[in-house]
């Protein structure tokens, strides 16, 4: 049975980027909903970021602060550069109010006194505003206050009561410091947002959300990253591909070195990925980049995320193999980004491939390295999975990919690569060392392409001046190569530099 569908006036925007995505839509109207996590995991943050939407829409908002002070919840809105004018801020110190009535009260037990003033003192904040977005900071608060966890559900239970004949939007946040088993306590509201924080061994700390439960609404399923920043929460959404699909022909992608193309059987069919393999300075990141311009000097956009080299040296590199890279930077055919792993995770990595492709319409995505993909989620199992997401993702929008991986080794039986991601590829180029005549030389071929024929060969290639990218006659005088370690059994004409060769300048 499916959920039956909202208007978006039934629903209550939160004005956090992607939370509204994952909630599709926002928060039903007129209802209760719990929002947890660890201290510092961004509740206090999501809170003024529902606030602040509501203000923006022309409703009243109040937030209840059992636990900080005034000066402690401005401060957190002036770090996020935003005002609070027009919300009312109530702060009620739960503490200073159980010392003094302990020591007045001699009659009753102190707890149902304290909070049963407590409880009174909110409902009539509310009253008096009449606003219809509630945040209440924190539960903790009134768990102590309560002592038993039969009191405690009751007053929660009362609350519930309270707003239901209201016309009020709430959210309850709760700190988890409780040792207790709190599904009680999620039984008791309409909605369920777990937040988690995390602290990896090396970079910034993890945050993640998940939506346990939302009543009447099937919310996006599983853990989706956020982040927290200057300027407030966002929420990046797990990627879906099932939901993304574009119906267009497929075109031929040529890399402009006719050899090479020639190699693919023709080039690449649009809308597919292709793998990069090799060790460290086989030419990897510059093949892709061969492809890239080539695209983009057809008009295609081109977006490329550099986890391993800096902008500077890629075009310095470029400039000596005569790609000139910079002219298509200027004019925005081409988008460079560089992606620092120790301080982005994937879901961000992914949320800027999604803009790439559908704000700035990239038609070419490269994502060098791998290895720089993996550190940000060193999670194997969960990094093929999610690769697997978002190729199929890019492949159903017609988005040609490629994917550069370096390989553990130099040459010989050692190399080896970081993760076995061959199998999500739908073409790949390996590419390797040899010896001959005392000099170290390249070798490329072909090991799979899913979409045609290609050639079964291994060619050598170089890169270097004045020609740029060279691909030389199939190697059928070696064998070995593709383990590092050639045998020679043949004649030298036909090595690049001793017979003829294509080129590309």
């Amino acid at each position: 049975m499916t959920a039956p569908t909202r208007a978006p006036g039934d629903l209550a925007g939160t004005g956090i980027p992607g939370l509204d995505d994952v909630l599709r839509g926002g928060f039903p109207r007129n209802r209760l909903y719990l929002v947890q996590g660890d201290p510092g995991s961004g509740k206090t943050t999501m809170g003024l970021q529902f606030l602040l939407e509501g203000r923006r829409q022309g409703e009243v908002g109040i937030y209840i602060s059992l636990s900080e002070t005034r000066d402690e919840i401005y401060a957190v809105a002036t770090s996020h550069g935003w005002s609070l004018d027009g919300i009312h801020l109530v702060e009620m110190n739960a503490v200073e109010q159980q010392l003094t009535l302990e020591d007045e009260n001699t009659l009753f037990e102190p707890s149902e006194v304290e909070l049963r003033e407590l409880m009174q003192r909110l409902l009539g904040e509310v009253e008096r505003t009449q606003a219809t977005r509630v945040v209440l900071d924190s539960l903790s608060e009134m768990r102590l206050l309560a002592h038993t966890s039969l009191r405690y559900r009751r007053h929660v239970l009362a609350l519930k009561q309270f707003f239901a004949g209201r016309k009020c939007t709430v959210l309850l946040l709760d700190d988890r410091t409780s040792e207790e088993d709190d599904r009680q306590l999620q039984s008791l509201a309409h909605g369920v947002v777990a937040l988690e924080s995390r602290t990896a061994d090396y970079g910034s700390e993890q945050r993640r959300l998940r939506v346990v439960k939302l009543r009447g609404v099937r919310p996006r399923g599983g853990y989706h990253e956020l982040g927290i920043v200057k300027g407030g929460m966002e929420v990046f959404p797990r990627l879906v591909a099932a939901e993304h699909r574009l119906e267009a022909p497929h075109r031929l992608l040529e890399s402009g070195v006719t050899e090479l193309d020639r190699l693919l059987g023709g080039g690449l069919d649009s809308g597919t990925a292709t793998l990069i393999m090799g060790p460290a300075g086989s030419g990897k990141s510059t093949l892709a980049l061969r492809f890239a311009l080539s695209a983009a000097e057809r008009d295609e956009p081109v977006a490329m995320f550099v986890f391993d080299e800096r902008p500077d040296t890629i075009m310095t590199r470029l400039a000596g193999l005569n790609m000139d890279l910079g002219r298509h930077l200027s004019s925005g055919r081409v988008i460079l980004r560089q992606i620092d792993p120790a301080e982005m995770g994937p879901g961000e990595f992914i949320a800027l491939v999604r803009s790439a492709v559908e704000r700035d319409h990239a038609r070419v995505v490269v994502v060098d390295s791998l290895n720089g993909y993996m550190h940000a989620m060193p999670e194997e199992r969960t990094l093929a999975l999610q690769l697997h997401e978002l190729l199929s993702y890019l492949g159903q929008l017609d988005v040609t990919t490629f994917l550069v991986m370096a390989q553990h080794g130099i040459t010989g039986q050692t190399l080896a690569s970081p993760v076995d991601v061959s199998y999500v590829a739908d073409t790949v180029l390996l590419l390797r060392y040899f010896e001959a005549e005392g000099k170290v030389r390249k070798a490329i071929s072909v090991m799979k392409k899913r979409t045609g024929a290609h050639e079964q060969t291994i060619r050598e290639y170089s890169l270097g001046e004045p020609d740029g990218l060279r691909i030389g006659k199939p190697l059928s005088d070696f064998r070995g190569v593709l383990t590092g370690v050639p045998e020679f059994v043949g004649r030298a004409s036909s090595l690049i530099d001793g017979g003829d060769v294509e080129s590309h300048s």
